[in-house]
């Protein structure tokens, strides 16, 4: 079973600035410091661009995590996309959109997931997996919209 969701986040910045937030290493690392994930090969700060690749390493429900995603499409300022293409996921799929807005700017995260691990993998997927990525997804669309 894929989880599919979307996060739309406000802001009062402009496509360009939100499009350049989204895609920069060192304000992902900010943003998610409460799991201790870092960049530790590839891209490992400033700003990421088509064909690239990013390793973090995190510690989620208290177990650590190491994934490498790759960005895939590259729109700029307006979309890009970074696939999981190793790590805990069977699948992972992120498509950024951003719009402008009479008052700045429109983030859309449009995230797609499988778990793995057959029929326990999709009861955790479920129950906590989909609930938690999207508020992960959530607060980060708010601290990148107050940066």
């Amino acid at each position: 079973m894929t989880v599919e969701f979307d996060c739309v986040t406000t802001s009062s910045k402009s496509v360009e600035q939100m499009f350049d937030l989204a895609r920069n290493i060192d304000t992902h690392t900010q943003s998610q410091a409460d799991a201790g994930e870092k960049a530790v090969a590839g891209v490992t700060e400033g700003l990421i661009g088509l064909h690239q690749n990013v390793t973090w390493k995190a510690r989620h429900f208290g177990v650590p995590f190491t994934l490498t995603s790759r960005v895939t499409e590259f729109e700029p300022p307006h979309r890009f996309v970074d696939e999981q293409i190793r790590g805990p996921f069977t699948i992972f799929h992120h498509e950024h959109r951003f719009e402008a807005t009479e008052s700045g700017s429109v983030m859309i995260d449009r995230i797609r997931f499988d778990a793995p691990f057959g029929l326990i993998g999709r009861a955790v997927e479920k129950l906590v997996l989909a609930r938690y990525m999207q508020r992960l997804i959530e607060e980060r669309g708010r601290f990148l919209a107050a940066s």
